[in-house]
């Protein structure tokens, strides 16, 4: 194996992409390209009754979305194939069955009436959940308490059984951590974990620890909620004689709920109303739809951004970056030991900033689509128009409708009373008339139609407080948008007018 460094991601395909698992992608990314290595996908399916139906094609999807592209996947190959751990199988039983021939592992054949009993008769206040581990090891049904000549009738009798990791006991389990620096275990505390099931498929322990070395994976980053499982795999190393293969580990901070209490979860996106997915997750089962990023309107550079900078910075006050700039700059050294709260306004203010550095021509493909949505067909010449005057008021991409509808369609006026408060017979005369003096203006533009409002208002004996905000929403339907003489050029004369006049019978 090379010394290159190469490194994965191996997702189990049971549900949406959480942004933490996104943000595991991206260090993984980051670190390879940084080093010139390779970024390695694949896809941890080991327990299939948690498998979901489209989970595998969504990550697929979310990762291209992000620009984050697999060096070897399932989708594209690679010397290392298969990269999917149900069609590797075969290969797990063989280290698991040499973990027990040398005293790493053993047989259990409890089924799971026993080990129901067992943790009822042991459980107590101070030991809530009971585990299987050394201290309970012999009084159960496996090979340790039965012997290898019981253990190997019962095998050959056809009864079910898991392959265990035979934990040692009084141990300390050390190892030195990329971000955390020397972490260490005691093995009294870490139970025997099921390394192989009853169905002869490999549990995460075995799999991971086995995968990692075939594929010759040099380092391993994943999110902290690993750690208490670092010693098992630790350990696998050591007993399947790989140790000097083992893979340098960081584990990564936890992205955490807008207050820094807890693990950021999807029901926190949904009760605070932002997602927590890369893309829409629809629930094959339930039918539930979970809202992404993608959908909510950030556009991928942006989404990169903010997740980068959830626990890494590179030590100066810069918060934008592009994807050159991070691999150029990212560094594991500079990814924070302590969780980092995520903060949906500043997503938003990064997103916005994406959007303001954007070309006119790169909005208005971006934007179409929101447009179209809203039955609206228009050229990009003037849809071009359109973005440049409302693109410093858009934050995601589905406020080009919000804040540019009314260049499109007459909009509704909802905010009537803010006109009706003030309004009399000389404004009414001053409108009507206004309106009706538009054929006079030859040259439709900015600049001609101000003069020409000045001038009318002037002559009526009005100020631009009395009338100016009228027009706004006569024209817009409420108290926003750009410049009220962009918008009327924008729209024309005719329409201007016959906005005008449609307020005008409605007051």
């Amino acid at each position: 194996m090379s010394n290159k460094v190469r490194v994965r991601f191996a997702p189990s395909p049971t549900g949406g992409l959480h942004l933490g698992g996104v943000r595991t992608v991206l260090y993984n990314y980051l670190f390879a390209k940084h080093h010139g290595g390779e970024f390695v996908l694949r896809i941890e399916d080991t327990d299939q009754t948690r498998y979901v139906e489209g989970a595998e094609q969504y990550i697929y999807d979310c990762l291209s979305w992000c620009g984050l592209e697999p060096d070897e996947s399932p989708l594209k190959g690679g010397p290392h194939a298969p990269y999917r751990q149900s069609e590797r199988k075969a290969s797990y039983f063989q280290y698991a069955k040499q973990l027990v021939d040398a005293g790493y592992a053993y047989y259990a054949f409890d089924t799971p009436e026993e080990l129901e009993a067992m943790r009822a008769s042991l459980k107590t206040e101070a030991n809530p959940t009971p585990q299987y581990d050394g201290k309970v090891r012999m009084q159960m049904r496996n090979s340790e308490a039965l012997g290898m000549e019981a253990s190997q009738k019962l095998i050959d009798a056809g009864t079910p059984y898991v392959v265990r990791i035979k934990m040692p006991q009084d141990e300390q389990v050390v190892f030195t951590d990329m971000i955390r620096g020397e972490v260490h275990f005691d093995t009294n505390l870490v139970d025997d974990k099921v390394l192989l099931k009853a169905d002869g498929m490999p549990t995460y322990h075995l799999a991971v620890v086995v995968d990692d070395y075939m594929m010759g994976i040099t380092h391993a980053f994943r999110g902290e909620e690993w750690l208490p499982s670092a010693p098992v795999h630790i350990l696998l190393w050591k007993y399947l004689g790989w140790v000097d293969k083992m893979p340098e580990w960081a584990h990564l901070p936890l992205i955490l709920k807008p207050d820094g209490h807890g693990k950021l979860s999807k029901r926190d996106g949904e009760r605070l109303g932002f997602p927590v997915f890369a893309m829409n997750w629809k629930d094959p089962k339930t039918g539930d739809l979970t809202q992404g990023f993608r959908e909510r309107g950030f556009l991928p550079e942006a989404f990169i951004n903010i997740l980068v900078m959830l626990g890494w910075n590179d030590g100066t006050e810069q918060e934008i970056f592009s994807m050159e700039e991070l691999i150029q700059k990212f560094s594991i050294s500079r990814v924070h030991k302590g969780g980092a709260k995520f903060d949906y306004e500043k997503a938003k203010w990064y997103n916005h900033q994406y959007i303001q550095r954007k070309t006119d021509a790169e909005l208005v493909a971006l934007a179409k689509p929101y447009i179209a949505a809203h039955g609206v067909d228009t050229t990009d010449a003037y849809l071009e128009k359109v973005v440049a005057l409302i693109k410093e008021r858009c934050t995601l991409l589905p406020d080009f409708w919000e804040q540019g509808h009314f260049f499109f369609k007459t909009p509704e006026i909802t905010e009537i009373a803010a006109i009706k408060d003030k309004w009399n017979e000389q404004k009414k005369a001053f409108f009507e008339s206004w309106a009706n003096s538009f054929d006079s203006i030859t040259d439709w533009t900015h600049d001609a139609i101000e003069a020409s409002f000045n001038d009318a208002m002037t002559a009526n004996g009005l100020k631009k407080g009395d009338v100016l905000l009228p027009l706004r929403i006569m024209l817009v339907g409420g108290k926003y948008g750009p410049g009220v003489f962009n918008i009327a050029e924008m729209i024309g004369a005719n329409e201007t007018a016959e906005r005008i006049k449609n307020a005008i019978n409605i007051l």
